[in-house]
């Protein structure tokens, strides 16, 4: 089982009528549906993120073609509209919030549409869901000093932890972006295993801190959807995405640079 090859679905929004800021990351109600429906189908076997990791760390074999379904952020539509889905079909699921942007005493404003409050979150815990974190504003961790990525950790963990009654052991990185540095921070701020993006099958040899994802997105129809399950032309589905993720992180490490010379002079 060691070289099973895991599709970990990435989803954002799911809503009828997103904004401008969430609409090509956003998923429709009825499409939704209809891709929940063909993973029962097709005799797929959704799992945790914690369950996941945990079994490729200790050697427990694998249910029989797992998949993970993954949100990322906490818009209010997961409550709304995915859960009852979940529901319907029995499938657990793993939500990463970004703590600033869950309405409530921690708010920052920052987030993009409609966001759950923490009871809906207590609602999706309750339901079955995994609570993973997702940072506290956002931000690209890897752009960050040390200081102030060890606030972003803590301060989401406490939160969660708070909100929740329970540690969360799962994590994964806003807009999928980490480095050594960044997966050390996160393992030492107590996360058992991570996400990134990727937009390729998860394997146990990425490491539990680098596992990849691949992005549901509103364009996504039912017959790429389930090419991205069989893991089928993934690499084709993606290539502009990876062309363009090159591109910045190339454009990103130029500003590391430049920033740590600034610092140097000063």
């Amino acid at each position: 089982m060691s070289g099973t090859a895991v599709p970990i679905l990435m989803y954002h929004a799911v809503a009828t009528a997103p904004n401008d800021a969430t609409r090509a990351l956003s998923v429709a109600p009825e499409a939704f549906a209809e891709q929940m429906a063909l993973v029962g189908d097709l005799g797929l076997t959704p799992v945790t993120t914690a369950d996941l990791a945990a079994r490729w760390r200790s050697g427990r074999p694998l249910p029989g073609r797992p998949v993970l379904i993954t949100f990322d952020d906490g818009y209010e539509g997961v409550h709304r509209h995915a859960l009852p889905v979940l529901a319907k079909h029995g499938f657990p699921a793993t939500l990463f919030v970004s703590t600033g942007w869950i309405k409530g005493a921690y708010d920052t404003g920052g987030g993009l549409d409609a966001m759950l409050d923490w009871q809906q979150v207590r609602d999706l815990a309750d339901a079955g869901v995994e609570i993973g974190g997702h940072s506290h504003s956002h931000p690209q961790l890897d752009q960050l000093d040390d200081a102030a990525l060890h606030a972003e950790l803590v301060c989401s963990t406490e939160i969660v932890t708070g909100e929740l009654g329970s540690r969360p052991l799962s994590f994964a990185y806003p807009y999928g972006y980490s480095s050594r540095r960044v997966r050390r921070a996160v393992r030492e701020a107590g996360y058992a295993q991570a996400l990134a993006v990727g937009n390729g099958l998860a394997r146990r040899r990425q490491g539990p801190y680098a596992l990849q994802r691949v992005t549901v997105r509103r364009s996504t129809g039912v017959e790429e959807f389930e090419r991205l399950l069989q893991g089928r032309a993934i690499a084709r589905n993606f290539v502009k995405d990876r062309t363009l993720t090159k591109g910045y992180a190339l454009l990103r490490r130029a500003r590391q640079v430049r920033r740590k010379a600034i610092r140097s002079r000063v």
